[in-house]
């Protein structure tokens, strides 16, 4: 099992090697997070084809986090990449801050983004051990359902406020960002639960939720998006944010 994460660890990190060399001329590091969740999909492939336990287990779990993590990965190259508007703000302005030592600061951003992945991964290698399908799988796959269609939901209904030419400058309403700040944050924490669940509440399955509650909450998640919308629509923002949770979906306060 080690061999096979290694194996996998030393993949990624070769792939994100070359999108750091890429960034080097494009001066554009958002191809870091397309990476990072394509990176978790090749895992996910591999683990379910060579690791151990039942294989409809690991068919179940491979094809649960291959099809998370590229739905993911495409809409972030679709939304970030191939929309063509710019660098990400985190990291315009992690470049400017950075000047001249950019470069080499940015090689560590990716190289991170490769042990990220790794350490995500292994909720899905730990979920996929052990015998035949049970109703705790069932439960997870629920919970995965439930997940997804939440995420791809909120980003649907963000990606069309945002084509619409006269909500430049305003603030996403539709949907389910009325009841949440963030609800694709929300759903993407709640996704990570499907692998607890399959997994049998297996020590290392905890990883995605609690790290990632933590990123969201205390990293470069729900802060740093905040701090962006605060810049760019003042007070129209900081009236949503009196008004509608952070996180959690929850009927807004009056």
């Amino acid at each position: 099992m080690t061999l096979l994460v290694l194996a996998c660890f030393s993949a990624s990190l070769a792939a994100l090697a070359l999108m750091w060399v890429r960034q080097l001329r494009t001066q554009d590091a958002t191809s870091v997070d397309v990476a990072w969740s394509f990176s978790l999909t090749g895992m996910a492939i591999a683990y379910g084809l060579f690791a151990e336990g039942d294989p409809a287990r690991r068919a179940l779990v491979a094809t649960l986090g291959a099809v998370w993590s590229a739905r993911l990965g495409w809409y972030l190259y679709a939304t970030r990449v191939r929309a063509a508007r710019g660098e990400d703000g985190r990291y315009r302005a992690l470049r400017s801050g950075w000047g001249p030592h950019a470069p080499r600061h940015f090689l560590g951003v990716y190289v991170a983004q490769s042990v990220a992945a790794t350490l995500f991964s292994l909720p899905l290698l730990f979920a996929m051990r052990g015998g035949p399908l049970d109703l705790w799988a069932v439960a997870g796959t629920a919970v995965w359902m439930v997940a997804v269609a939440g995420e791809t939901a909120a980003d649907r209904q963000l990606a069309a406020f945002r084509t619409r030419p006269s909500n430049r400058g305003e603030v996403c309403r539709d949907g389910l960002w009325r009841w949440s700040r963030h609800p694709n944050y929300f759903f993407e924490w709640l996704h990570w639960w499907a692998y607890v669940l399959i997994g049998h509440g297996t020590p290392v399955t905890f990883v995605g939720p609690v790290v990632m509650l933590a990123l969201l909450l205390k990293g470069t998640g729900i802060p740093h998006t905040e701090r962006q919308a605060l810049r760019s629509r003042g007070e129209k923002y900081r009236e949503y944010m009196r008004v509608t949770s952070a996180f959690i979906p929850w009927p807004p306060s009056r």
